[in-house]
């Protein structure tokens, strides 16, 4: 139990006496959970957070030699690059057989701006069926798994506002089909809230605001929880990494994978050719030979908007949060201090005043502080970029119109499985404009890829207008999960 003497001598020390103001009103459990709560926070290196980030702003422009990436495409340009892909696909099989392989979902976001009460993996998001992303993603997993005849692990990190919630909604479907054994969960880390004098902020007379410590958190937070040692007891060393918004992903992906372990990679990066130079994708850059995600607000305009000889954006890989990391290549970032860098977001956050008030300030009075997981890229010493089809695997759900938004994701959804429908020799009915004039939803579970599902639908099938088209695990048509 933290002793209030060497608290309070700790709190003078680094000028954050009052967080103890209301010490003398509270019960003496909840004296005890602040005092274990400020027991908790590593105050010198707080402070040095706070003196780079908060006093003063870093800058964030990148400096060294800034050039584009070595990019590999999933659609090959030759016979070379063809006979490669085959065999990373056939290796990316192979390490899923043998239990290499681990899913790791990002997954500690409400759905409060989409206008959805809880986590945004309980947000209903396929368009026939409306299951929800959790489901989405298990039903990839059990493919994938089923195909390898193997158990691929499913690592889920949530946030302490979430987590509860998430663990009780994956009991209440049955862990969607998967084995309660092999799903793992794991709260990402925070950082207390500070103000722009450097004063950390309370929540309430017993605690001390906190917030996420960003995606990058998940780094230690594998470590922390025990779940890279439960990768290494079940044998894995491959983490695929993608986050809860993206049900275009392909959270398995056997070339991704092979190309990752054909090349010898420690951090693996997807990403698209952005549409236009000014995109708010990060931009995967070479700065002095390290692949480093430089963010779209922070990468010069006149570099954004470089062109090469033939016109096209010089600066044009934009990373789209999947990644494969290798376990050991964790473990060696984790085993001391994770390395990896702040970044400032100023925020409208919630506060106690001196007379226990609770303030909402309507304009930005304070500082969070993130870590991005695509900032470990630098320190990898091998790593490899693959560009993918932003039609094939990117279409978040992040707002809750316009962009990126359930709109534009479901209709995405429906697009592709029409493209894969058409490439299998069926016909789909479309409008005059070209759209598809059909709700079309295919689970995983029936086909994950365009091949596997020309290797299993019925040439037979007939698809009309205004049709609710629904592929199940048995190849059901209908509207049922």
């Amino acid at each position: 139990m933290a002793e209030p003497a060497t608290v309070c001598r700790t709190l003078e020390r680094y000028g954050q006496e009052h967080l103890l103001h209301f010490y003398e009103q509270l019960a003496p459990s909840q004296q005890a959970a602040l005092l274990e709560q400020i027991a908790g926070i590593d105050f010198s290196l707080l402070e040095e957070s706070i003196e780079t980030y908060v006093r003063h702003k870093l800058e964030v422009a990148p400096k060294g030699h800034i050039g584009p990436p070595r990019v590999i495409s999933t659609k090959p340009a030759n016979k070379a690059q063809a006979s490669e892909h085959k065999k990373a696909i056939r290796r990316g099989r192979k390490l899923v057989a043998a239990g290499k392989v681990a899913a790791f979902m990002v997954a500690g976001g409400q759905g409060t701006r989409l206008g959805h009460e809880g986590p945004k993996g309980c947000l209903e998001a396929t368009p026939v069926t409306h299951k929800p992303l959790f489901q989405v993603y298990a039903e990839q997993i059990q493919a994938a798994a089923r195909r390898g005849n193997a158990t691929i692990p499913f690592y889920v990190m949530t946030s302490p506002d979430n987590d509860v919630a998430t663990r009780a909604f994956f009991r209440q479907h049955n862990y969607f089909g998967l084995a309660e054994a092999d799903v793992f969960f794991l709260v990402q880390g925070t950082m207390p809230t500070i103000d722009f004098n450097g004063k950390l902020l309370l929540a309430a007379k017993d605690s001390i605001d906190r917030s996420p410590n960003g995606h990058g958190g998940c780094l230690k937070a594998l470590r922390d929880s025990g779940a890279l040692a439960d990768m290494a007891r079940r044998g894995v060393e491959m983490i695929s990494y993608f986050q809860v918004d993206n049900p275009l992903v392909h959270s398995i992906d056997p070339l991704f994978l092979g190309l990752h372990d054909l090349r010898d990679a420690e951090m693996s990066v997807k990403v698209l050719s952005k549409r236009d130079p000014m995109e708010k994708l990060g931009n995967v850059c070479q700065v002095d030979g390290r692949l480093t995600v430089i963010e779209y607000s922070d990468l010069p305009e006149e570099l954004a908007r470089r062109t090469t000889e033939d016109g096209r954006l010089r600066f044009s890989a934009g990373s789209i949060a999947i990644h494969v990391l290798s376990r050991s290549f964790v473990e060696r970032l984790t085993e001391g201090p994770l390395q990896l860098p702040f970044h400032r977001a100023e925020k409208n956050a919630p506060y106690l005043d001196e007379k226990g008030q609770l303030v909402c300030p309507t304009e930005p009075n304070a500082i969070k502080l993130e870590m991005f997981v695509f900032d470990a890229l630098p320190l990898a010493e091998r790593t490899l970029v693959l560009e993918t089809i932003r039609s094939e695997e990117f279409s978040p759900i992040k707002n809750a119109e316009g962009s990126d938004s359930l709109v534009t994701s479901l209709h995405d959804q429906v697009r592709r499985a029409a493209e894969w429908l058409e490439q299998a020799d069926l016909t789909v009915p479309r409008d005059a404009d070209g759209q598809v004039a059909a709700a079309i939803e295919i689970s995983p579970l029936f086909a994950d890829s365009a091949e596997a599902l020309q290797e299993k639908i019925d040439p037979e099938l007939k698809i009309t207008a205004g049709q609710n088209l629904y592929l199940g695990s048995r190849g059901q048509t209908g509207g049922l999960r």
